[in-house]
């Protein structure tokens, strides 16, 4: 059987491995008390009002969605103060960022980003066969001043993951502003926002108020953190008029189906369960933070419902001995950091259990 041949861009992408899901890790390993602190998901779950909203909609289940996704997407508008035009929403942000790619990027032109950082920017720039310009960290949080002599008469986007993925570190608002007066023209910024709701740091950027004072700016954003709804798969981006109407241009139909529209705007509307879910991040947090200074492991300061910490040795043991006691972590080789660990805040039992295991492992790792 001979087969047309694949993309030549295919060679530069590598499948995307998640966190391991909780039944195959009992399957695989025999257990029946697992818990995720992987995916940086909510572990609230989502508000009680969403899940409501949601049931509602599946008797309705044989009607296309609204494919403009009209009342959720007037609903972001209305929450964050701007104009419906200004919003378009996606099949999770991850698709938002494809949109991105597909609308502005040639083979010729390039992306830049911050590495380690979020893989799907690079992931959609290597489906359109376009470059990129991967700018280190510096003490793991984004520097932007070499991120902007690093900019090419070729770059179109620049992807800002703040607070960053996997490192919890962001990016304040002198540093955000200094970067934007500098950008060229033709260069579109995008702050990838999806963990924004936890950030409490009183400098954090307000990237919708650059964006009212005309800078070339987007946020993306998400219903999969604070909001709970990582299962329903819902994202959007808030830009310039002009962005969003070409992203509409190339978006597919029915992107977002509907008992995952009803549910997000239900979420929006439940701001008590979301300052709920801060509370108990902020908390969990403070808890993980004495846990592992205890253990005289260094982590980095986290905007965001995950930590970032150095274990002092290859992570990946660590990982696996934490996982046969049924705890899920995410291991720091994925971000080209064999000695981190990506630790999702959970309740405060579930902190407390990976403190007592962690040690336990340490020790027996010795």
């Amino acid at each position: 059987m001979q087969l047309p041949k694949s993309r030549a861009a295919l060679a530069r992408i590598e499948p995307y491995i998640p966190g391991k899901p909780i039944a195959e890790v009992q399957e695989e390993l025999g257990l029946t008390d697992v818990i995720k602190m992987a995916s940086n998901e909510n572990p609230l779950g989502p508000s009680p009002k969403a899940v409501l909203a949601m049931q509602e909609t599946l008797g309705a289940a044989h009607i296309y969605p609204d494919g403009a996704a009209r009342a959720l997407r007037q609903a972001i508008a209305t929450h964050w103060h701007v104009l419906p035009e200004q919003v378009i929403v996606g099949n999770g942000s991850d698709e938002v960022l494809l949109l991105l790619a597909t609308t502005y990027l040639e083979p010729s032109d390039a992306i830049m980003y911050g590495t380690p950082t979020f893989s799907e920017y690079a992931y959609a720039a290597r489906v359109l066969g376009a470059k990129e310009i991967a700018v280190p960290l510096k003490d793991e949080t984004f520097d932007l001043d070499a991120m902007l002599a690093a900019i090419t008469p070729n770059t179109k986007l620049v992807f800002i993951c703040n607070p960053n993925n996997p490192t919890g570190t962001y990016v304040n608002a002198d540093a955000a502003q200094r970067f934007l007066d500098g950008v060229p023209p033709g260069v579109l910024v995008v702050f990838d926002e999806a963990y924004v709701e936890y950030a409490d740091a009183p400098d954090f950027p307000d990237v919708l108020g650059l964006l009212a004072q005309g800078y070339p700016v987007a946020t993306v954003r998400t219903f999969s953190k604070i909001y709970g709804l990582a299962g329903l798969r819902v994202g959007y981006l808030i830009g310039p008029e002009a962005v969003v109407a070409d992203l509409h241009r190339i978006k597919q139909p029915f992107n977002v189906n509907a008992p995952a529209q009803a549910a997000a705007i239900a979420a929006l509307e439940d701001q008590e369960h979301v300052e709920k879910s801060r509370r108990m991040n902020q908390a969990g947090k403070a808890q993980l933070y004495a846990i592992f200074d205890e253990l005289g492991l260094r982590c980095w300061p986290s905007q965001s419902n995950f930590i970032f910490v150095d274990v002092g040795r290859p992570s990946q043991p660590v990982y696996e001995a934490v996982l046969q006691q049924g705890i899920i972590l995410r291991s720091g080789a994925a971000f080209n950091r064999p000695n981190a660990l990506r630790v999702t805040i959970g309740q405060e039992h579930e902190n407390q259990r990976l403190g007592t295991v962690l040690k336990q492992v340490l020790q027996n790792l010795h």
